[in-house]
């Protein structure tokens, strides 16, 4: 997501260590524990990436994307809240209603790397440490709203607590990153994407629609926005992941958010018996069986450009193969868009209404509850491992 209003992404941080009026002392730590950090960042990192292709419920509703995945950085709102001794004082409750520009997977980022390596210990400040440790417990607990709210069975009663807290004590964010209003109580997505008819999905075929179209979603806003708003030139600044150098990362793990959404499980190679791609190759029709295997060409032909790509990114957004990239990603859409108007045809079928039902409930329980549960595990992970940045 990137909010317009926020500052370019590689607009210089103004220190602290200027203002004698201010904290501007080093941390004590070690630099093992920063560079464990860092690699604990790119952990959680890839399994957020891992969750794009199925945006919708939780982290739409919740505005759970836009608050933990703004870029690019406000770099110099950022240094103006490590002057602010009244946000300072209480960040718990100050980054539930700040501009999501400052929070998140890049405002972590933004104070643990530089030119893709982890900072030098010797340069994190302790008011910087104060505020990460802050941010990174914020983004665990947002990580876990995500789990809490696609496990059908509610499973975990930790994490189900912090889910309520969570949206009962955040609010919305508007398309300028800004916080309003309040968010819709707590629901249970899982449920009722299991359940048609008593949620946002009406069959057990829409919902199943709505898997490929979380799919087109990230693969349009990889090709035509992350990789093509500054390949064009159109927006040098849209840049993700420009100081840890995680750009292409992320691309290519967006991606395999969808591979593991069309093919049913996570890390998956084939798909499984209970994917879309399986169902639609077996269902005795001929034109579902040749769009899915297009499909699946698609996706590992759009794969394979987006590792191909020159890195990184940051300085190299206007390489030619970007362009490469951004083509295959357009046709793994277009096969995509071809499957789901064949697919909505059998409107009302009740055969496969049926076989989406299966689709569906391995969908929650193996891809998007599978994801959110690692995501959050890794957040959580993140978390103690900036907590424990600074000796204690």
């Amino acid at each position: 997501m990137k909010v317009a209003v926020l500052t370019a992404v590689f607009s210089a941080f103004v220190s602290c260590s200027n203002d004698d009026d201010f904290d501007n002392s080093v941390v004590t730590g070690t630099q093992a524990a920063l560079d464990q950090a860092c690699r604990d960042w790119k952990t959680a990192r890839a399994n957020w990436e891992n969750s794009e292709a199925f945006l919708f419920g939780a982290a739409d509703v919740y505005s759970i994307d836009p608050h933990t995945d703004t870029w690019p950085v406000a770099a110099n709102d950022l240094a103006q809240v490590l002057r602010d001794e009244n946000a300072m004082s209480n960040l718990d409750n100050f980054i539930k209603t700040a501009n999501s520009g400052i929070l998140g997977y890049h405002g972590l980022e933004y104070v643990l790397f530089r030119q893709g390596q982890p900072r030098k210990i010797d340069q994190i400040t302790n008011l910087e440490y104060k505020y990460i440790c802050a941010v990174a417990k914020d983004l665990y607990y947002a990580t876990a709203t995500l789990e809490a709210a696609w496990d059908s069975r509610e499973s975990n009663a930790e994490r189900l607590a912090i889910a309520k807290d969570y949206v009962a004590t955040h609010l919305a964010i508007d398309d300028e990153g800004n916080q309003e209003g309040t968010l819709a109580g707590f629901q249970n997505f899982g449920k009722a994407f299991k359940t048609p008819g008593s949620g946002d999905w009406a069959t057990a075929l829409e919902a199943t629609l709505e898997i490929i179209s979380g799919c087109q979603d990230i693969i349009g806003e990889v090709g035509d926005s992350k990789i093509g708003l500054p390949y064009t030139g159109e927006d040098a600044t849209y840049i993700e992941s420009p100081y840890a150098y995680n750009s292409i990362t992320d691309f290519y793990d967006n991606i395999i958010s969808c591979k593991n959404a069309l093919y049913g499980q996570m890390e998956a190679t084939s798909p499984n018996e209970k994917s879309i791609i399986y169902f639609c190759r077996n269902a005795g029709n001929a034109t579902l069986a040749n769009q899915a295997n297009v499909v699946v060409s698609k996706l590992e032909i759009a794969l394979a450009k987006i590792k191909a790509m020159k890195a990184p990114f940051a300085l190299h957004y206007s390489d030619a193969s970007c362009k490469e990239a951004i083509d295959a990603l357009g046709e793994l859409d277009d096969a995509l868009g071809a499957l789901s108007e064949t697919l909505n045809s059998y409107a009302g079928n009740a055969v496969v209404e049926a076989q989406c039902q299966v689709i569906n409930e391995n969908y929650v329980d193996k891809v998007v509850l599978a994801t959110y549960r690692l995501l959050a595990d890794n957040a959580q992970k993140l978390y103690k491992s900036i907590v424990n940045i600074k000796k204690s």
